[in-house]
C-alpha cells in the first residue's frame, strides 16, 4: 500500500495558516485529511492530553504536545485510511525537527512519506517581517527561515497589495528561495491538488521536474544572509571526490543549510543519482533503484544542485564542487 503523504505547514502569525486549515477541515473536497497541530511545551504544563476532533467531512483535527511519532501511529491505526496528513508546526519557526522525523524513523517509512514543506505568507506584511531587525544578537529571523525551508509558498492576501508591491514581494522571496513554486491566493483558498500530494520530497520527483529546478534567473537577495546557491556543471564526477566534498560541506555548513537537493552523474555509471536533504540529513537514490531512468546514450550529462541556507559562499561552493569533476584541477 502506498504510504500516506504528509505535508508540513509553517508560516508567520497572521499569514493565513488557520484560514487554510479551516478550508480543509470544512471543505467538500472529497478527501480524508488528518491535521495535526504540533505545539511547543512551555515547561509549565505538567500533564497534557491530545484532543481529536472528527469533522463532518471525515477530516480529523488533533493537537499534539508530545510524541509526534506516537500520534501518527495512532491515526494510521484508524479504520479509514487518510488521503493526506497535514502537520502544522504551531510555535515552531524551524520545521526541520518535524521533517527530519521522516528521514530517521524506520517504523514510519512504510506507512507515511514526507510530501512537502508548505509556507503560508502574508503578501501585505512579509517584507516588514523580513526586514525586522533581530531582537537580540544570535536570534534568527523566523520569516526568512520559513521561506528557506519551503517546497511551495502560498502567497496569501494578494488582493491587499498592488501589482508593483506583489512583484517586489516575489522578487524578495525568490532571492531567499529560488527553488520553491509560489502560488498566489486570496483568503488562503488554494486548489488542494497544488499543495497536497505534490511529491516535492520524492527523489523520483527531482528527475521529473523541469531540467532546471534551479531558477538561475532569480534575483539574489543582498539584504538577507539566507539565499539559494545553484550549481549547474556539465560532465562526470569522481565518486570519491564528490563524496568527500559533500561530507565536508555538510560537516562545515550543515547547520546553516536548510534545504538541499540535486542530480549527479558519476564516472563509470549511466545511472542518475539524486539526493534531497534537510540540514545534515540526506536521502539518496538512483535510477538503479527505480528513481527515474538512466542517462541516455546521447543525453547531455549535467549535474544540478541547489542549497538554500545562511551565509553560503556561492563562489567557493561552486568552485569546490567543480574540482570534483573528472579531469578538473583540485580546488585552490
Amino acid at each position: 500500500m502506498e504510504p500516506v503523504p504528509v505535508t508540513v505547514i509553517t508560516g508567520f502569525l497572521g499569514s493565513g495558516k488557520t484560514t487554510l486549515i479551516n478550508h480543509i477541515l470544512t471543505g467538500q473536497h472529497g478527501k480524508k485529511i488528518a491535521i495535526i497541530e504540533v505545539g511547543v511545551d512551555d515547561g509549565l504544563v505538567v500533564e497534557t492530553k491530545e484532543e481529536i476532533f472528527e469533522m463532518n467531512n471525515g477530516c480529523i483535527c488533533c493537537t499534539v504536545r508530545g510524541d509526534l511519532i506516537r500520534i501518527l501511529h495512532k491515526l494510521l491505526k484508524r479504520k479509514h485510511r487518510f488521503d493526506a496528513i497535514l502537520i502544522e508546526t504551531t510555535g515552531l519557526a524551524d520545521p526541520a525537527p518535524v521533517a527530519q522525523t521522516f528521514f530517521v524513523d524506520d517504523d514510519l517509512k512504510d506507512l507515511v512519506r514526507l510530501d512537502a514543506i508548505l509556507t503560508v505568507v502574508d503578501a501585505k506584511h512579509i517584507l516588514q517581517h523580513l526586514d525586522d531587525a533581530q531582537i537580540e544578537e544570535g536570534a534568527e529571523n523566523e520569516a526568512v527561515e520559513q521561506l528557506a525551508f519551503a517546497d511551495r509558498i502560498l502567497l496569501n492576501k494578494v488582493d491587499l497589495v498592488s501589482q508593483k508591491e506583489k512583484a517586489a514581494v516575489v522578487k524578495r522571496i525568490k532571492g531567499i528561495n529560488a527553488a520553491a513554486e509560489i502560488i498566489e491566493t486570496v483568503n488562503s483558498r488554494a486548489d488542494l491538488d497544488r499543495v497536497l500530494g505534490i511529491r516535492a520530497f520524492s527523489l523520483d520527483r527531482i528527475l521529473e521536474e523541469e531540467p532546471d529546478f534551479l531558477d538561475e534567473g532569480a534575483e539574489h537577495s543582498h539584504s538577507s544572509d539566507v539565499t539559494s546557491v545553484g550549481i549547474d556543471a556539465d560532465g562526470n564526477l569522481s565518486f570519491a571526490k564528490a563524496q568527500r566534498w559533500l561530507s565536508k560541506l555538510l560537516q562545515d555548513k550543515g547547520a546553516d543549510i536548510f534545504r538541499s537537493k540535486g542530480i549527479l552523474c558519476f564516472e563509470g555509471s549511466d545511472d542518475k543519482h539524486v539526493f534531497q536533504g534537510v540540514h545534515m540529513l540526506l536521502a539518496f537514490s538512483s535510477s538503479a533503484d527505480g528513481a527515474g531512468r538512466p542517462w541516455g546514450p546521447d543525453e547531455k550529462r549535467v549535474n544540478r544542485l541547489v542549497f538554500i541556507g545562511r551565509n553560503l559562499d556561492r563562489d567557493e561552493i561552486n568552485a569546490s564542487f567543480r574540482s570534483c569533476l573528472v579531469g578538473s584541477a583540485p580546488a585552490a
